[in-house]
């Protein structure tokens, strides 16, 4: 829901469905430390089901704990996408805001790297992972001597529209960039996203698209909807992923998994 939490109800439901043989994957643009908590509240490790995490960077099954898929980023892309978010002001100094500061993030498997200035939603990041951030002088000599599996540039929207847009120019082909949220700026290797790796998942269990259902409400998740037997849009979701979704259900605050549960899986 918006505050982050499983509702009871829905919780009850996921682990039901469990015991009748259905697998339950978190797919998350979060890194994997930051969605087991809620594997862990869904007993996914005693079902066999999965977490899909770093916008499907990687895929963990959560019976063995075996990372299972892990795709990185190159490692030449680090320093020119670090010179294109120093190429915009820290500090608006007309106004001493510092809503135009931009951050840059890596992850590792206890903390998030930063590579200069934090902002609100950086801290946003650090909150709803439980993770903290440990900021390094040299961010591109820290984050290359380890794998990475996404880095996230984070900022208000406008300036990450910006961002964007010269990333995709110089980047092209070679990574695949996109907003999770207005303010989240996910970089990714390319081809990577959340269908790809999910289609890869159910291909190595003997599954196809056709008998997965996903829920949404992001721009991250919009692939997997229209790839999905059957697409699902929270009623919460951005206008966009609505329009992408088979299937409009509650919202986050409703119990709208729950529904889709009752509706399409019992």
């Amino acid at each position: 829901n918006s505050r982050k939490e499983i509702p009871p109800p829905t919780r009850d439901a996921l682990i039901d469905i469990q015991k009748t043989g259905k697998k339950v994957v978190l797919a998350s643009g979060r890194p994997s430390q930051g969605v087991l908590p809620l594997a862990e509240e869904l007993h996914l490790g005693d079902y066999g089901s999965y977490i899909l995490s770093y916008n499907g960077g990687r895929i963990t099954d959560c019976r063995s704990g075996e990372i299972i898929y892990s795709k990185y980023l190159p490692n030449d892309v680090a320093a020119p996408l670090l010179e294109i978010v120093k190429k915009y002001p820290r500090v608006d100094l007309a106004t001493y805001r510092d809503d135009t500061i931009l951050s840059v993030l890596a992850y590792t498997d206890t903390e998030l790297i930063s590579g200069g200035d934090t902002n609100e939603y950086s801290e946003k990041e650090s909150f709803i992972n439980h993770m903290s951030i440990t900021k390094v002088d040299d961010f591109v000599s820290y984050v290359t001597k380890n794998n990475n599996n996404k880095f996230l540039i984070t900022g208000e929207p406008e300036l990450i529209q910006e961002v964007k847009a010269e990333a995709e120019k110089q980047f092209h082909s070679y990574l695949s960039i996109y907003c999770s949220d207005p303010f989240f700026l996910e970089i990714m290797p390319q081809g990577i996203d959340k269908a790809h790796s999910l289609t890869k998942l159910l291909t190595s269990i003997g599954l196809s698209t056709d008998a997965m259902i996903c829920c949404g409400d992001g721009y991250n998740d919009m692939t997997m909807i229209e790839t999905a037997g059957l697409g699902v849009a929270m009623a919460n979701a951005q206008p966009l992923v609505k329009k992408s979704a088979d299937y409009i259900t509650k919202s986050n605050d409703e119990d709208g998994v729950l529904h889709v549960i009752n509706e399409f899986m019992r």
